[in-house]
């Protein structure tokens, strides 16, 4: 058997009974995978049919292919505060030779907090990551503690974007001089690719890729490879957006929200030079985690957006053609942190409330 089903099963086997969840593809089930975590924050399948999941307060889990799970060591040091701490997993399509894993997280640096990127080699029981080494860390960071991102995605040319919040610094969001509010590209080495798009601009943060972004908690790439965010507006203004390599996402200079005093922000939805959204939600769903489906087990949703949603406890599925909103809910979809499909076509959830890793199938 495919050891990617063996570790599904070796979790199944050990499960509760599954229960439905209703949509427009039929009823769904909905199974718990593994529970017992604490501010659960990302999920990603091994090819050898394992899982890791990451907790905020530091700690990685790797559910194993036979069903048992360890705490992962060699995890760099975090800072744990406020929405800083442990944050996205990455695992690279070449893992099976590479063995390698990155992370993104909270670091403190000098007297300032920021959002870093690190990588290092889970070891060949799964039990330890070797040789963890930083090879971004974000610029000019400050004390505040909100508005970390992030979200890391391999591009299909093997360069790495990392999402970063604006850190709650809103006017940084606009100055290319920091990394606050951005999409960074880098190579797996931490080396910044020659032809991202402020090469060579003075004083600019060279790996900028996009900016003007509030809090990206969700990316992913299409099914041709095109690169999406989901980030947090203010009241309202919730966006998804199609990254473009310069592009100026206007965060706080136009937003389709408003701030939490509801003061208007900025000079209006639209501006010359900044980018449009495809999508945007009001009142806002606080998006985090972004899946972009395959079609492997559900074909009417192949291309289909799944974002989950901290505030109303739900996952939003967007239609590829229309962008019409589903909303996919249950007693298990309490504040989801992050959507990814599973290796075998099914869709894997993490709930904050539940501190729980669910499996919906059909």
């Amino acid at each position: 058997m495919n050891p990617k089903i063996l570790a599904v099963s070796a979790l199944l086997a050990f499960a509760p009974p599954a229960l439905a969840l209703d949509s427009s593809a039929g009823n769904l089930k909905v199974t718990k995978l593994a529970d017992g975590f604490d501010e659960p924050w990302s999920v990603e399948a091994l090819p050898n049919g394992g899982i890791l999941v990451s907790e905020r307060g530091g700690a990685l889990t790797h559910l194993r292919a036979d069903g048992s799970r360890v705490q992962v060591k060699g995890v760099p040091k975090v800072v744990d505060r406020g929405q800083g701490g442990l944050l996205d997993i990455m695992i690279p399509r070449d893992f099976e030779t590479s063995r390698e894993v990155y992370l993104s997280y909270a670091n403190r640096d000098g007297a300032s907090y920021g959002t870093a990127l690190g990588r290092g080699k889970l070891n060949s029981d799964g039990t330890a990551l070797v040789g963890f080494k930083r090879i971004f860390q974000q610029a000019r960071g400050s004390d505040a503690a909100k508005h970390f991102g992030s979200r890391i995605v391999e591009a299909r040319d093997g360069t790495i974007f990392l999402t970063i919040g604006e850190r709650g610094e809103r006017p940084k969001a606009q100055d290319l001089q920091n990394h606050n509010g951005t999409v960074v590209r880098l190579r797996r080495s931490g080396v910044v690719p020659p032809d991202n798009p402020f090469i060579g601009l003075p004083g600019a943060e060279p790996e900028i890729y996009s900016y003007g972004h509030r809090n990206a908690q969700g990316a992913a790439l299409d099914l041709n490879g095109n690169l999406y965010v989901v980030e947090h507006g203010a009241r309202g203004g919730d966006e998804l957006n199609a990254i473009k390599p310069g592009g100026n996402y206007g965060w706080p200079v136009i937003s389709y929200g408003r701030h939490y005093s509801g003061a208007k922000i900025g000079e209006g939805t639209s501006k010359d030079g900044m980018e449009q959204p495809d999508r945007y939600w009001d009142p806002s769903i606080a998006p985090s985690g972004l899946m972009i489906y395959s079609g492997k087990l559900w074909p009417n949703w192949k291309g289909d957006f799944f974002t989950g949603s901290l505030k109303f406890d739900m996952i939003s599925r967007l239609d590829a053609k229309t962008l019409k909103e589903e909303r996919l809910q249950s007693t298990q979809t309490g504040r989801v942190r992050d959507v990814v499909e599973g290796p075998n076509g099914e869709i894997w959830f993490l709930s904050v409330n539940d501190g729980a890793l669910y499996q919906i199938t059909p």
